[in-house]
Formats: structure tokens, sequence, C-alpha cells
């Protein structure tokens, strides 16, 4: 009924509060893996689902968790704009495919301008 759920429990070993499991078998943690790559990093331009707000994608880029989320803050205050970064890829508000190119180019990765 409760597929492995703890409901209730005198035992003092503390629980994950994502995951409900206990804080050494947690998953939530665990930073996840990098997709595989052809080694490219891709510059685009998306409009999709953002009521026709384009924003600039970044997508291929060699890193996971922590230092993903130090480029895209970097490249964001380089372009003035506000982003994400979320699943793999960074998001920059506004178009800013060229400075971004130059930049991720600065840093010794094979850079791509994808789309019109």
């Amino acid at each position: 009924m409760n597929a492995g759920r703890r409901v209730y429990s005198t035992d003092p070993a503390p629980m994950c509060p994502r995951c409900r499991r206990l804080v050494t078998a947690c998953r939530c943690k665990q930073a996840p893996a990098a997709k595989p790559s052809d080694g490219v990093v891709r510059v685009a331009r998306s409009t999709k689902g953002r009521n026709g707000k384009g924003v600039t994608v970044i997508t291929g880029v060699p890193l996971t968790g922590a230092d993903l989320q130090a480029l895209g803050k970097r490249l964001k205050a380089l372009c003035g704009a506000g982003g994400t970064v979320k699943d793999g890829t960074i998001e920059v508000q506004g178009d800013h495919r060229d400075a971004l190119v130059e930049a991720l180019a600065k840093n010794g990765w094979t850079v791509k301008r994808v789309g019109g």
C-alpha cells in the first residue's frame, strides 16, 4: 500500500523531506550526470511558450550543477539581462547571441550559432 514510504516511526534517523527516504539513501542532492554531448555548444533564439518574447538558449555546455549555475550567472551579468538555468540549458532574456557566442568561444569551446 505505502510502497516503501514510511508514514510514522519512532526511529530518530533523519528523513529527506523531498523524497521521504533516509538521508543516507537520499537521491535528491545528487547532481545529475551531464547529458551526452557532441562537444558543440549551441546558442539559439527561442520564443516557444513565451508569448512572443525572445530568449537566448544555450545548450550543450559540458558543465553540471554549481559550475553551470555560475556560468549562467556570469553570462546573464555580461548581457545585463535576467534568465535561468534549468535542465542543463541556460536561458538569457533577450537576443544576445553575438555576445554570448564570443564569450563562450573564449572559454575554449566549439560554439555554433543556431537558427536564423
